[in-house]
């Protein structure tokens, strides 16, 4: 797709749209949002508040009560990977994740002896021991005593000291525990578990795999069969079956990007907003993560942009946070800790508009967030080079 066509503009701007960037949502539940757009993808970082901020402006208190609610939780899901769900997807969400703890518990009996009989009754240990108070790993281990061994330097090689966290993803997957943040925050990877008892057996795996497919164009579309791959991380057999029943419509002629035949009209008339809509996110939002396409959300000379000595058409990721217009890539920006400020830097020349937009990100970061992590390990001092690469060309 040529970003410098209209037509190319159009489908951004169609996409932004469906992801709920152009204020349709303002003031909707968080919950809600994230029915209608997609999971949010989290890795201890801030893009969960900074997505739903953009879409319906949820304040951190507003996300943070939700997830005591239990309206949102953060589980495994697509790929095994963590996101933040409405809870109408719990279920689906966990079927979907079955697949990596098993992976690793099976290679973990291959290298290191764990048997299935070990890890059958490590788990049902866990479950005895928790209740409605989260407890975290090492109270849990605490509390088992001899239940848990030790795996010996061989472990350690594969950071896997115990087979305890084995027990803990399987159980998590299949529903029967969860894990919650011990400060109620999503940015801050600290947990402990609860006992918990949800029900996923209806989802079967070709079930589950067709809903996700239904979800995924309906919160993506138009997209290919390789993008809903990715996201899926089916193969291209699962997937050709997932989709199977959706209608899906190449979106113009010897296209790959495909559309429900239900969005059809919906898509023919919309029209691209005349005025710029700006929003401020997360590198891995779902305005990019659902497809990890980046170079459809850049015009062509955005892609060429050095930055962190490479271009940002050769890479599969964001390397900041994103400004986005109606859809397009149009700057980068961080977080400065201790300036209090965002620095940025925007492809084109900036607008009043846009200078509001960081302002009231700004004040959202600073008197709410207190930082915009990437993720868990991100820190004002890992991200210093970012800032003053941003800084230098701003």
């Amino acid at each position: 797709m040529d970003g410098t066509t209209t037509e190319g503009a159009r489908l951004r701007a169609w996409w932004a749209h469906r992801q709920g960037l152009d204020g349709a949502l303002s003031g909707r539940a968080p919950a809600e949002v994230l029915a209608r757009t997609g999971w949010a993808r989290s890795v201890g970082g801030s893009a969960p508040y900074l997505g739903l901020y953009a879409r319906c402006g949820a304040s951190r208190v507003d996300v943070d009560e939700a997830v005591a609610r239990l309206d949102l939780h953060e589980l495994p899901s697509a790929r095994g990977c963590t996101y933040v769900l409405p809870a109408q997807d719990f279920a689906l969400g966990l079927a979907l994740a079955a697949g990596p703890p098993e992976a690793e518990i099976r290679a973990a009996a291959k290298h290191l002896g764990v048997t299935a009989q070990e890890v059958d009754e490590l788990c049902a240990a866990v479950v005895g021991v928790l209740g409605d108070t989260p407890l975290d790993p090492a109270a849990i281990k605490a509390a088992l005593g001899g239940a848990v061994r030790n795996l010996g330097e061989e472990g350690r090689k594969r950071s896997l000291g115990t087979p305890l966290p084995l027990a803990l993803g399987r159980l998590q997957a299949s529903g029967a525990i969860r894990r919650v943040p011990v400060n109620g925050r999503l940015d801050q990877q600290r947990y402990g578990y609860v006992r918990w008892g949800l029900d996923t057996a209806k989802w079967t795996r070709e079930r589950a795999a067709a809903e996700l497919a239904r979800r995924y164009f309906d919160w993506a579309a138009p997209a290919s069969l390789q993008h809903f791959r990715w996201f899926s991380g089916f193969t291209a057999a699962v997937a050709k079956a997932a989709v199977a029943d959706l209608g899906l419509e190449p979106v113009a002629a010897g296209s790959e990007l495909l559309l429900p035949g239900s969005l059809r009209a919906e898509f023919a008339a919309y029209d691209r907003p005349a005025k710029p809509v700006y929003a401020l996110l997360a590198g891995i939002d779902g305005i990019h993560l659902l497809h990890r396409d980046l170079p459809r959300l850049l015009d062509p000379a955005d892609g060429e942009r050095v930055f962190q000595k490479k271009a940002l058409n050769a890479r599969p990721d964001l390397p900041a946070h994103a400004i986005v217009d109606r859809g397009r890539i149009v700057g980068l920006w961080e977080y400065d800790v201790e300036g209090g400020e965002i620095v940025w830097q925007a492809f084109g020349k900036p607008d009043a508009a846009l200078r509001s937009e960081i302002d009231r990100v700004t004040a959202f970061v600073r008197d709410e967030l207190g930082d915009a992590r990437g993720f868990s390990l991100d820190s004002p001092k890992a991200r210093a080079p970012r800032i003053a690469e941003l800084g230098a060309g701003a």
